[in-house]
């Protein structure tokens, strides 16, 4: 009996070591850079932000480990920051997803923005030149630093999005979007379109939400106001407008394959239809600037009207 028991859970850990290998995603790649906290304070805080971010993305979304890159407090030097971009250069393909991941402080001087590292800093325009030099068509970055809203201005590029927790370069206190996003990850009700994704826009909106509900509530003035810029204009928005959110709505931190997500067969044709509709929406904006307003507007508009049925149809299909 008790050799019969041992087995049996023998098997339901094999069967759930399974499970969780299938859910690892080799088409994701994530960078974190920890800056260095100046104070023993924030040198803390930015360490546990670091690890917790580190294990939500392996745990949760199917980040596998050797595509998580850390750079810790004391590793975190430009030349580390430059070699760990030169390494994913030979490790990605056009195909692939990379997440950026900035944690720490940044400053800003009237001319040029940086985030602050062990050394010598990197400024914008030279994370600029990194992250051009990859083969992937989709890189997110989240500069979650102080001062960071001028990142999107050197940052901006056609698939590219870029999300900063402050809105200009003269915000320059600590910020707190780092804890508030990471929360975001976790939270269920971050999945606000209930479609079984947490998409970037969805981190995003709900991060910035419960950053600026942690200063009403505190009876203090805002010091931070988070900023998305997704269509490649450099001009980044506290929310999805004037064009911005498409291409972080259809970009996600989790991924299910259609084989895994769909419970019959009828559903798995929606996710793929999904897909294939999110993808039109990308491309048609990548096009904007080459048709007549009216043309694009009502192509758009037919195009999010579609998704929709689609999302309502997966979301009565119970995925």
């Amino acid at each position: 009996m008790i050799r019969r028991y041992i087995g049996s859970i023998v098997l339901v850990l094999l069967a759930a070591f399974v499970v969780c290998a299938q859910k690892v995603d080799q088409n994701k790649f994530a960078v974190i850079i920890n800056g260095p906290g100046g104070e023993p304070a924030y040198a803390k805080q930015f360490d546990e932000w670091t690890k917790q971010l580190s294990s939500v993305l392996e745990e949760r979304f199917g980040f596998h480990s050797k595509n998580v890159k850390v750079l810790s407090e004391k590793s975190a030097t430009a030349e580390e920051v430059k070699r760990t971009f030169a390494t994913l250069k030979s490790q990605l393909d056009a195909n692939n997803v990379l997440f950026v991941f900035l944690i720490g402080h940044g400053s800003f001087d009237g001319k040029e923005s940086k985030f602050n590292l062990v050394g010598p800093d990197l400024s914008a325009s030279e994370y600029n030149v990194l992250l051009s030099s990859l083969p992937s068509r989709r890189v997110v970055v989240f500069n979650m630093a102080s001062a960071s809203g001028e990142f999107i201005k050197s940052l901006a590029a056609k698939g590219r999005i870029v999300i900063t927790a402050t809105r200009n370069g003269q915000e320059t206190n600590a910020t707190r979007f780092a804890g508030f996003f990471i929360s975001a990850l976790s939270a269920a009700d971050a999945d606000t379109d209930q479609d079984g994704h947490v998409s970037v826009l969805e981190a995003f909106v709900y991060a910035s939400r419960l950053t600026g509900d942690f200063y009403k509530r505190a009876g203090r003035l805002a010091t931070e106001h988070a900023l998305i810029d997704d269509n490649g204009d450099g001009v980044g928005h506290e929310k999805a407008e004037a064009g911005e959110g498409l291409l972080a709505r259809a970009t996600y931190l989790d991924s299910l394959s259609v084989d895994e997500a769909a419970a019959s067969v009828t559903t798995a044709k929606l996710l793929k239809e999904r897909t294939r509709l999110e993808g039109e929406i990308e491309q048609l904006i990548a096009r904007k600037a080459d048709m007549p307003e009216a043309e694009y507007q009502a192509t758009l508009e037919r195009l999010f009207i579609e998704l929709a049925k689609v999302n309502r149809s997966i979301k009565q299909a119970g995925t």
